[in-house]
């Protein structure tokens, strides 16, 4: 029964880790779907309504970004498409870090060093996972082929 305590707390500890960082990679659908689940409450959804509304403004902003990605031409359209949904994703990643940072070490300069680190982690997770879908979906299927390259 000893062994399970802390076994559960390392368990715990890493499934919200997990879960914050998965949360900060996708800042943008997340903020559009809380955005869009609040305000559809507010005005009488009800909560399961507000669940759904939110939900499905999320799954958009996703979906629209990715297709938007995969069949825009220009190179700079597609920077300022990735920009759109990264820039969220670090400053997400910088204050999450920074502020379990602040939990575990008393120096400011330590949690800014650690805060830049798990930003740049986020960052480049996000990069993968937006450019990386949007790769692998038009070598996939072929449609739209000629625009990624």
């Amino acid at each position: 029964m000893i062994f399970f305590g802390p076994l559960l707390v390392v368990v715990g500890i890493g499934f919200f880790c997990w879960l914050l960082f998965t949360l900060a990679v996708f800042a943008l659908p997340l903020s559009v779907g809380l955005t869009i689940g609040i305000w559809a409450f507010h005005t009488g959804a009800g909560v399961l309504g507000g669940t759904a509304a939110g939900l499905v403004a999320g799954g958009a902003t996703i979906c629209i970004g990715q297709l938007a990605f995969a069949f825009v031409p220009w190179t700079w359209l597609r920077l300022l498409i990735l920009l759109l949904y990264i820039a969220p994703a670090t400053v997400a990643g910088y204050n999450a870090t920074r502020g379990i940072a602040r939990m575990a070490m008393p120096s400011p300069i330590w949690q800014t060093i650690f805060a830049i680190v798990g930003a740049t982690a986020v960052t480049i997770t996000a990069f993968i996972r937006f450019y990386g879908n949007g790769r692998t979906r038009t070598s996939r299927t072929g449609f739209g082929a000629g625009l990624t390259q």
